[in-house]
């Protein structure tokens, strides 16, 4: 246990002392629990959280300089033809030299979806039920075959979802990857405050934290040692996703190749949005530079504001699918990002130790994002992308984005695989197939390599479809 007197005059000196108002109600293991939190608690963090909030709750602005100015949307490459090609071959060069690894943000727990687990965990698969981290792995296993070199995989997860995670991997073999390729690194966690700044206790022997966002991915490269990793395998590009998306095509040759060969430091894939009220954000150039605006910050005019073509002026979303240069990552953790303060329900301990939990919000989180680093690019690329063969995620239990809307939309997926490989299926008017399909991205990671795998097999006239390696 750290030294209790120390840190009860470091509390003190930081005006923080109530953090031990229960002590001497707690058993050994409550004190042991609650002092292992507090020495983990930074306090120039402690500071600048503070700092962060007095600036919000006297109303100064907390975005970036020149928001207010005018903006326009981003340019947007839609790769095609030679320019494809070209793309695909440089990505391919990248990974067959080992210079590509692959980055998800899967600190979530899956209780939304009503699993208890991590939500990398969650079954998604059609027909075997098969964890969403078995597809992104398998499709970094089918790269490392084809191209002779493996993609390390470095998987940020939280303090919530850390040990199941890596339990998850082990108990299935690390999905066929080789474990010295994969590297477990924890998200960071800030304490909560209230409006005077104190920090929360939500059980007597129980400082309240949040995840520090996905921002917070920056940072945590760098204190894991994940960075100075990457730096030693000599990795130059690094494809960063989210975990809940298993259409994902991770590590995409184009996408990467047409990153490299532009110099980009930060590259965006978008997709044309479902309507004008969708909630992804939008890369723009304003105040010349470029960024990507939540859609909260848009007018009703601005979503539905359209161009001589009819189409959306503000067309293209962003779903989080990047490409970062690793010198770039490297000197945007060493600079931080700036925090975002809400406004949120926080479980409490009131002055006889009972647990509040209130009705509306009481305290402060803070959180990081990622796209906040766009601004700071010398250079960045947008690419279009086709989200109805990419993009499906599993974040509500039920109705869109769902886990049936998503297995469904992989089965619609590997049914035009099939369809390419000469497979005929019933399907209806918006090609969903009459039949379960799963098809193991070992197997076949794209429709060529099905096509020449499927070359004299005769599939089941009837049932599900299972293609594995």
């Amino acid at each position: 246990m750290p030294d209790i007197e120390s840190l009860r005059l470091a509390f003190a000196q930081h005006g923080q002392s109530h953090v031990f108002a229960f002590w001497d109600q707690l058993d050994e293991q409550g004190r042991a629990a609650l002092a292992g939190q507090l020495s983990k608690i930074d306090f120039d963090d402690l500071a600048l959280l503070r700092r962060t909030l007095d600036g919000a709750l006297a109303g100064a602005s907390g975005s970036a300089a020149g928001t207010a100015a005018p903006m326009a949307p981003a340019p947007v490459a839609v790769l095609e033809g030679k320019a494809l090609a070209d793309a695909t071959a440089r990505g391919e060069a990248e990974l067959r030299a080992g210079r590509v690894a692959a980055l998800v943000v899967a600190g979530g727990q899956g209780s939304r979806l009503g699993f208890d687990g991590p939500k990398g965990c969650f079954p998604v698969g059609p027909v075997t039920d098969a964890p969403l981290f078995f597809f992104h792995a398998r499709k970094l296993l089918a790269l490392e075959t084809r191209f002779g070199r493996p993609v390390p995989f470095y998987i940020m997860t939280s303090e919530t979802n850390d040990a199941a995670t890596r339990a998850c991997f082990r108990e299935n073999g690390f999905f066929g990857l080789d474990e010295k390729n994969v590297f477990f690194f924890v998200q960071g966690m800030w304490p909560a405050l209230s409006p005077e700044g104190r920090i929360i206790l939500d059980g007597r022997d129980h400082v309240f934290f949040g995840p520090d966002g996905h921002g917070g991915t920056l940072s945590a490269l760098r204190r894991s040692g994940a960075l100075a990793d990457m730096e030693a395998r000599g990795i130059s590009s690094v494809f960063y996703f989210q975990v809940d998306n298993p259409m994902v095509e991770v590590a995409d040759p184009a996408f990467v190749g047409y990153h490299v060969a532009t110099g980009s430091d930060y590259s965006v894939k978008v997709c044309a949005k479902r309507d004008p009220n969708e909630g992804l954000g939008v890369v723009v150039e304003r105040g010349g530079r470029t960024e990507i605006v939540e859609y909260t910050e848009f007018t009703d005019e601005q979503k539905n504001e359209r161009g001589a073509d009819g189409e959306l002026r503000y067309k293209y979303g962003s779903v989080a699918i990047h490409v970062f240069s690793v010198p770039f990552l490297a000197r945007e953790a060493a600079a931080g990002l700036p925090l975002h303060v809400a406004h949120k329900k926080v479980p409490h301990v009131d002055a006889s130790g009972r647990v509040v939990k209130p009705s509306s919000p009481n305290a402060y989180k803070f959180e990081k994002f990622i796209f906040d680093a766009l601004r700071d690019a010398k250079k960045s690329v947008c690419v279009a992308f086709d989200r109805e063969a990419e993009f499906s995620p599993v974040k509500n239990a039920e109705g869109s984005d769902s886990p049936a809307t998503c297995r469904a939309d992989l089965s619609r997926k590997w049914a035009r695989w099939l369809a390419a490989a000469g497979v005929a299926l019933e399907t209806d008017a918006k090609g969903y197939p009459a039949r379960r399909i799963e098809i193991d991205p070992a197997f076949a990671a794209d429709p060529e390599t099905l096509k020449a795998k499927l070359a004299g097999v005769a599939l089941p006239a009837a049932g599900d479809i299972l293609l594995k390696a």
